[in-house]
């Protein structure tokens, strides 16, 4: 049903902080120009102490252990502190990395011998590696590790696609505000469903509006082209961290992040060549490597390295007896976009090896809600150029065929498995919608019905609606999108979904916001059903 509730108003791996919001002036488009680091220290760092004017984050929290995330303005040895108050009268020490240019200066730490349900509170400090006694400011943050039992229920917010097709940090806007909506509703967790970047998207100082209006962007040398080099792929995950809400946000809600084709370049896939003028280096199996780099530098990630060696975003996040978020990845296993009419395709998107692993998770998870986090919707066909398609679906509505086959796998292994609570969260398309899934109107029969709901983008250009391919028989319940391509935040409002599960009768409500709070569309799902 639609809905108009208002808003309710935080080197390696080893109470929010109260940051000024952005004014919409340049005096604030100066406070927030902090200057991009070069491949050595940055060389503002001259004397001092260690800071970190970057923040701090939280990523891939559990029951009982959580990682932690800073940047260093130079080397320096970071430190952890946690304590159950913000006062920190008594605190428990976890020494961290020590962060050099191997890494940006970044490093996350991880907090083992959390108590389950609590709110967590530390502090970040960055000693001189020479001297241990000189420590840098400290820079707070918090976050509540997940529930070990279903009476307080679970809360999360879920979008995608920051600072994409030219749209930045518009001082004269405030910057990116949406974060401050999110933090004020005070989610467990912010799950981002991937472009958090946009590596082929520069960003220019100004873009003039249909309308005659200029919307300015916060600019940085390294956002000013495509990014190529690790260090032009650094500096646009460093972009975003110059806004002021979102610091402050992330300081306050652990995320659970995973990527898309624009972390890397558009719509790209392993092996392809680009033809892409703007391009020197042309092969995505290079610029993809690079990119995931920085990305395992930016985001505190349980399964990238150093963390985990053989280095993968997809995983699964426990967040107590109500709910597991399986994280996928369907850009780095992925076969050749194509027309997708192949009567076999044994890679699909998700190559075999993913499939295998998501499909014995779902039969060992014992959560009442399986959230499958899809970074591509499943029944909206996404085109590349003329002939070819980038997501699932690929409009032809009869019988799976290509990457459709893929997913009816896995949609019958859920039906004969039995595997309850399963709801599918996604972005990808530049608009909000919500698509109920039933085999009654569907070519291909063989699957329990299911919901997939879709958010975004967080800061980046509204796109028209896509169509619906038949074959897993998607009805549309609810949509939201512009009449024309890439029109500006200024035009098409930010958007991100809630996802709440009551811990007394364990239903899960679903809420798709836009930028100011207001809710566009609610459902609400019992639990306990196959499928949903």
């Amino acid at each position: 049903m639609a809905a108009s509730e208002p808003c309710t108003t935080g080197g390696g791996r080893s109470g929010p902080g109260r940051r000024g919001v952005l004014r919409g002036s340049l005096a604030a488009a100066a406070a927030l120009a902090v200057p991009a680091a070069p491949v050595a220290a940055p060389a503002f760092a001259l004397g001092g102490r260690p800071g970190a004017p970057w923040g701090v984050q939280t990523g891939d929290v559990g029951t009982d252990s959580g990682l932690v995330w800073v940047r260093s303005d130079r080397p320096a040895r970071m430190v952890v502190e946690v304590s159950a108050t913000d006062s920190f009268r008594r605190v428990r020490r976890v020494p961290g990395p020590l962060l050099g240019p191997g890494t940006d200066f970044t490093g996350t730490t991880r907090l083992p011998g959390l108590p389950a349900g609590e709110q967590i509170h530390y502090r970040v400090l960055l000693a001189d590696p020479d001297d241990p006694r000189r420590t840098g400011e400290p820079v707070t943050g918090t976050f509540r590790t997940a529930p070990g039992g279903r009476r307080s229920g679970v809360r999360f917010l879920w979008s995608a696609d920051i600072a994409g097709q030219g749209w930045g940090i518009n001082p004269d806007r405030g910057g990116f505000r949406v974060f401050e909506d999110m933090r004020r509703l005070d989610p467990d967790f912010f799950l981002c469903s991937g472009d958090n970047i946009y590596a082929d998207g520069p960003i220019a100082a100004s873009v003039t509006l249909p309308d005659g209006r200029v919307w300015r962007n916060i600019t940085t040398e390294e956002k000013s082209k495509v990014a190529e080099s690790l260090d032009e792929f650094r500096g646009a995950f460093r972009y975003n961290r110059l806004d002021a809400h979102l610091r402050r946000f992330s300081a306050q809600v652990p995320a659970i992040t995973q990527w898309d084709d624009h972390d890397v370049h558009n719509n790209w896939y392993p092996g392809q060549i680009l033809d892409d003028d703007r391009y020197t280096v042309k092969d995505t199996s290079v610029l993809s490597a690079r990119s995931l780099r920085a990305f395992s530098e930016y985001f505190p990630v349980s399964t990238l390295p150093p963390g985990d060696r053989d280095g993968r975003v997809y995983r699964v996040l426990r967040h107590g007896p109500l709910l597991d978020v399986f994280v996928l990845d369907m850009r780095s296993y992925r076969n050749a976009n194509s027309p997708g009419r192949q009567p076999e395709d044994p890679t699909g998107i998700l190559g075999a090896g993913q499939l295998a692993w998501l499909k014995r998770e779902l039969s060992r998870s014992r959560a009442v809600w399986k959230v499958i986090a899809s970074d591509m919707p499943l029944g909206l066909v996404v085109t590349d150029g003329k002939t070819d398609f980038e997501a699932v679906a690929q409009g032809d509505p009869g019988a799976p065929l290509g990457r459709e086959l893929q997913i009816a796998e896995l949609l019958r292994h859920i039906k004969h498995r039995r595997i309850t609570g399963t709801v599918w969260l996604t972005a990808d398309v530049h608009y909000t919608s919500a698509q109920h899934y039933a085999p009654e109107r569907a070519a291909f029969g063989d699957f329990e019905p299911f919901w997939e709901f879709v958010s975004g983008p967080l800061a980046a250009g509204g796109f028209k609606a896509a169509a619906l391919d038949a074959t897993f028989g998607p009805r549309q319940e609810f949509i939201k999108a512009p009449d024309r391509s890439n029109t500006s935040p200024a035009e098409t409002p930010p958007y991100f979904g809630e996802v709440e599960i009551d811990g007394g009768s364990g239903e899960l409500t679903v809420r798709l916001r836009e930028e100011g709070g207001t809710v566009l569309y609610r459902r609400t799902l019992e639990p306990g059903r196959v499928g949903q």
